[in-house]
């Protein structure tokens, strides 16, 4: 595809590098000459230096003939108006805007051809929240990914020693847990996948990934020994931005929360906002204010400011203070692997959450979710399967018998109203929901065009 990319900064690059890894044709558009040279020199491709809103810009960028316009500046108003243009000057198809104010966000009647012609709206910060949120309700979890509109959920576990999953076989702790709750899809042991069967042995620090319905979310995670006697009750939230305000909003109700903010201003502002949360004004890198609050008492401990270097400072002293489980956002991908699992327990990356949130609307096929996992080397994608035994190469098909590539599994179909695991005797029906995981992306168009229809398919 020919994409336009507005908007160079973090989020803009992160997804320009995953598009071109996806041999698609891109230019990126923004008003910093230093930050459009750094990414000339290291990738192919082309930029041009303006106003990412200007229609004359968006005609040296090529928007005559692009396929996607994706506006990720750190402007809500500048992404709206370029969508506008894109639609009535160009006739881009597909129009992507970045969106962060609840405000317009709380108006979706907005965003239609007849007013502002944004087909899908990116919200970085809201799937952020959400994610947290997940990880806050089942602390012993690494990731939680949603399927089927969260009816059903991929979710990363790691093997701790003494734990049930360790030295035994995937056979028999498939065994301890009753088949039609769950099924393990794929292993990563010293951060690669393996090829699992029946017969491998989970090893200490392994990291587990399985599908199951949401309802039995904390069942498998008691079976897998990875359920706390504990409940989770105390949550801090360092920073009071953006995210960290939605979060104590989404979670104040079910929590006792308290929100760390340096700014004075802002932390009054926040105490009109939020009616259960404890809002305090302070550094959130200040070893004694994290003790005077109670930290070893806390149970989850966000570190969401919009600094790298302060997240991950401030969640290595909450860790070394003793609270259970640290989260830090991370906006730069070399900061992700120097951190995860040393310095904070989960590092959240918004640039990565919106690569799968672009890649659900530009992949072929009819794709209803897509999410990138390991750092962009894997994925995880719902396809929702089209056509009969005439035009399909999947319908009426035993799934067990599907050509895949190695390293790609179909975790289970979801069917109706319920997630169906693979039998032997399991086919595959028009209208199922395919949640697949593939352990390498460059599987992607193999997999697309296994799903595609015929022609003759109307």
């Amino acid at each position: 595809m020919r994409i336009l990319v507005l908007g160079a900064g973090q989020v803009g690059k992160t997804v320009a590098i995953a598009l071109l890894n996806e041999q698609n044709d891109i230019t990126i558009v923004d008003l910093n000459i230093h930050l459009l040279k750094s990414l000339e020199n290291r990738l192919d491709i082309r930029t041009v230096q303006g106003n990412a809103s200007h229609p004359d810009v968006l005609i040296r960028a090529g928007a005559e003939d692009a396929d996607l316009i994706l506006a990720v500046t750190n402007s809500d108003e500048t992404n709206m108006l370029a969508c506008q243009i894109a639609y009535s000057l160009f006739q881009i198809p597909i129009r992507l805007a970045r969106v962060r104010s609840p405000s317009y966000q709380q108006h979706p009647e907005l965003f239609s051809n007849t007013a502002i012609p944004v087909n899908y709206i990116i919200s970085p910060e809201s799937i952020v929240v959400h994610s947290i949120e997940h990880l806050i309700d089942h602390s012993e979890a690494l990731q939680i990914l949603d399927f089927a509109g969260g009816t059903v959920q991929l979710v990363a576990v790691r093997a701790h020693s003494g734990g049930p999953l360790v030295g035994h076989e995937l056979r028999t702790v498939s065994q301890q847990i009753s088949n039609d709750l769950t099924r393990i899809v794929a292993v990563y042991r010293r951060d690669r996948a393996i090829i699992a069967d029946g017969k491998t042995i989970i090893e200490q620090d392994d990291e587990v990934f399985f599908l199951s319905e949401s309802k039995n979310i904390p069942k498998v995670l008691a079976a897998f020994g990875r359920s706390s006697n504990r409940p989770t009750r105390r949550v801090i939230i360092a920073g009071g931005g953006n995210i960290g305000t939605r979060l104590a909003q989404s979670i104040e109700a079910k929590y006792l929360v308290k929100l760390i903010e340096i700014d004075y201003e802002r932390c009054r502002d926040l105490a009109k906002t939020l009616f259960r949360s404890i809002i305090l004004n302070g550094d959130v890198t200040d070893a004694t204010l994290l003790r005077e609050e109670a930290i070893v008492d806390t149970d989850v401990y966000c570190a969401v400011t919009n600094d790298d270097e302060t997240n991950i400072l401030s969640a290595m002293l909450a860790k070394r203070c003793g609270v259970r489980k640290t989260l830090s956002i991370i906006n730069h991908p070399d900061y992700l692997d120097l951190t995860q699992g040393d310095a904070v327990d989960i590092a959240l990356s918004p640039a990565m959450f919106t690569i799968g949130a672009i890649l659900t609307h530009i992949r072929r096929g009819d794709i209803a979710v897509v999410h990138s996992l390991r750092r962009g080397a894997a994925e995880a994608m719902e396809i929702i399967v089209h056509g009969d035994h005439h035009t399909s190469g999947v319908v009426g098909k035993k799934a067990k018998t599907l050509e895949l590539p190695e390293g790609a599994t179909i975790g289970g179909i979801f069917r109706g109203d319920r997630l169906l695991f693979i039998k032997s005797d399991t086919v595959i029906e028009a209208n199922d929901h395919v949640i697949l995981f593939l352990a390498d992306k460059r599987q992607i168009p193999e997999v697309e065009k296994l799903f595609q229809v015929s022609y003759s398919f109307v």
